[in-house]
């Protein structure tokens, strides 16, 4: 069901792009449910619990990423944060993703118009 497509993926701790060149819709939003007020939420009761969740809900993001990575052959993640590399090594623990060639790039805040140029550039030089 792999079809032979490139997804660019902007990504930090709080929001994911899926900027797809090919599709009619250019880019969708995965969101985190690790929001601050979940994080004063949970550092109110305990410190440990606050961790704790952060790590639950930051799997789950990675995991809703990853089922969209799936449809790809080729993935580029890249952004500001270490989120990207945090992503590459949860996806790396799957065998699922093991056809799945992922490429991570540094990048810093972008406009959407920057990261659709970033994403077909990088694209183009492969």
């Amino acid at each position: 069901m792999k079809t032979n497509n490139n997804l660019g993926i902007w990504m930090d701790h709080a929001t994911a792009h899926l900027i797809d060149l090919n599709s009619k819709d250019e880019c969708r939003i995965i969101v985190s449910k690790f929001t601050t007020d979940v994080k004063e939420d949970a550092l109110i009761k305990s410190e440990s619990l606050m961790h704790n969740k952060r790590q639950q809900m930051q799997e789950e993001y990675y995991e809703e990423i990853g089922a969209k990575i799936l449809k790809y052959t080729h993935v580029l993640l890249f952004g500001p944060t270490n989120a990207k590399v945090e992503l590459h090594n949860y996806l790396n623990k799957n065998l699922h993703f093991k056809d799945v060639k992922i490429d991570i790039e540094a990048a810093d805040k972008m406009t959407d118009n920057e990261k659709n140029a970033f994403v077909k550039s990088h694209f183009e030089t492969i």
